[in-house]
């Protein structure tokens, strides 16, 4: 039996008067992903995010969440967001400007919106007290809002998302102006939601922190979906893998090495160094067989090791191949 995807588009559009925010767009996101959505500001991450949680209508398009149609040519608008109902309860949406309400405290907070999804006691207390847990706020359910520190009202806002279970969790930069330790503490929980089952798409500008969470990414630009893959596939058809060695003595025989070794496209040498940077088309299996060739050549080498480009680097050369 074939699972149905989380999400998937067929020619989603939106159009702001003359302004095209999101362009034909094909999007498939599998079960249980977590989703990069990576894009220059104004390239229709947010917009696109907003139609999936139904926050947005499309201008065309369809949009399916786990194998059904969210509904959007039902004539009254009232009918339409009856028959939405049951796919709305399977969202949770974290805007990147969802206000808290700052007067309330922790516990009372996510009570009033456990009881907006009609969460009923016992339930509604024994999910409170999960996503508190979860988010690392159990000392602060007496807390008043006001006093929280920015990184706690984020995961108190994301635990107000996922109060109801949501199975498809959408997060429009959910790490913004966090300092380090706090997006550390977000990760983890965004980590732990995974193992738990939900898929996830997340949009940020921090793309260390999508490259340590992602297992798949969507690159956007003027409304178009410029690339979509595995993070995996993508590393391995865009990201170079350079490798740095250093020698004793003269250099000019591990140059020879290096022209007779296919998979080197070119090398730097580093000046005031023993180095020479080297850019390899090749496996790390086939890195391992230049370092036993020059070995047996009898080059004294004192460093041999390799780095692979990051996402921010793919993103940029993407950004280029576009502008050209």
């Amino acid at each position: 039996m074939v699972q149905e995807l989380a999400i998937e588009t067929r020619g989603l559009t939106k159009q702001f008067d003359r302004h095209v925010a999101v362009n034909d767009l094909y999007l498939q996101v599998a079960p249980g992903e977590v989703y990069g959505l990576i894009g220059p500001n104004g390239a229709g991450k947010t917009t696109l995010l907003r139609m999936l949680a139904t926050a947005e209508e499309p201008t065309t398009g369809e949009i399916y969440i786990s194998g059904e149609r969210l509904s959007r040519d039902v004539a009254s608008a009232t009918l339409r967001d009856r028959t939405n109902q049951t796919l709305k309860q399977r969202l949770g949406f974290l805007p990147d400007d969802f206000p808290v309400y700052d007067e309330l405290n922790v516990w009372d907070y996510l009570d009033y919106f456990a009881r907006l999804y009609n969460l009923r006691e016992p339930l509604r207390s024994q999910r409170l007290f999960a996503v508190l847990e979860l988010v690392q706020l159990v000392n602060k359910r007496d807390s008043q809002i006001s006093t929280l520190s920015r990184g706690m009202k984020q995961r108190l806002s994301l635990a107000r998302t996922i109060i109801h279970e949501p199975l498809l969790l959408l997060l429009d930069e959910p790490v913004s102006g966090l300092d380090p330790m706090a997006r550390m503490q977000f990760r983890e929980i965004i980590k732990a939601l995974q193992e738990a089952g939900m898929t996830i798409v997340i949009s940020s500008h921090v793309l260390s922190d999508l490259a340590e969470l992602c297992t798949s990414v969507g690159i956007m630009e003027l409304g178009f979906l410029v690339e979509s893959a595995s993070l995996k596939e993508l590393y391995k058809r865009l990201s170079r893998q350079h490798i740095s060695i250093s020698v004793l003595g003269e250099r000019d025989a591990l140059i020879s090495e290096l022209k007779n070794h296919p998979a080197v496209v070119s090398w730097e040498l580093l000046p005031e160094s023993s180095e020479i940077r080297v850019e390899f088309s090749g496996s790390l299996e086939e890195s391992a067989a230049l370092l036993k060739a020059i070995v047996a050549a009898n080059i004294p080498v004192t460093d041999f090791h390799n780095t692979q480009e990051d996402l921010e680097t793919i993103f940029l050369k993407l950004g280029h191949q576009q502008a050209s």
